[in-house]
């Protein structure tokens, strides 16, 4: 058979609260984002493995507290004190600063501005800090000192609701009796979820296929 030719093109993937599936996993982190004024020092860290949905609620948050978001790595001291003066912001993937001295300090200096200002920081990552292999001592103290929220690994129904979303992202119809057996059959992680509609996306756009039972399994297959 001969495959169609694909082309890689961006997905816009709807983040609102709307979009939103709340479950067992996620009910807690959504439940603390929903309360910044309760966060001890007004700073909260977000822990989840990739694809849990850190992404998504912190784009929730950041909308609905009209906080800029950053990511760590790309943080300097002269965008910490910008994001210090909007009264709230978002830093994502703050263990990928660790080992770079200027995304240290900066999230060091972010730290102290929003504390002296009385801001709203809410920083997410994938890991505990202890995890992270801060170089700056003072900001391994002050990131361990955080309060935290974790999202848990995800159960059936979130998992089931991630797939759905995933293929209506990508205006993809698939049977609903074929998601419960997706679910019975991925790894349970919601980046695997990701990695799986991709590939089945790409496979039958590529031998022109419907999104049947056995595409689904020889994708199965090739991503074990």
């Amino acid at each position: 058979m001969t495959e169609q030719m694909i082309f890689d093109l961006p997905l816009r993937s709807s983040q609102g609260r709307e979009d939103f599936f709340v479950a067992p996993a996620n009910a807690l982190a959504l439940a603390t984002l929903d309360t910044p004024a309760l966060w001890p020092q007004r700073r909260m860290l977000l822990i989840g493995p990739e694809g849990a949905g850190k992404s998504h609620l912190a784009a929730i948050w950041a909308e609905e507290h009209r906080a800029p978001l950053a990511r760590a790595a790309d943080l300097t001291d002269d965008l910490a004190e910008t994001l210090a003066r909007a009264g709230a912001a978002v830093i994502e993937d703050a263990d990928r600063a660790a080992g770079q001295p200027q995304a240290e300090e900066a999230l060091f200096h972010l730290h102290n501005l929003m504390q002296a200002e009385g801001g709203e920081l809410l920083i997410t990552a994938a890991t505990p800090p202890r995890d992270w292999r801060l170089t700056l001592p003072d900001l391994a103290s002050r990131m361990q000192a955080t309060a935290q929220v974790t999202i848990a690994p995800p159960d059936d129904a979130l998992l089931a609701a991630v797939l759905v979303k995933l293929f209506a992202d990508r205006q993809l119809t698939v049977a609903p009796a074929l998601i419960p057996w997706l679910v019975t059959r991925m790894d349970r992680s919601l980046a695997q979820a990701r990695r799986l509609v991709a590939a089945l996306d790409a496979r039958a756009l590529a031998q022109g296929r419907a999104i049947t039972r056995p595409l689904a399994a020889e994708v199965l297959d090739s991503l074990a």
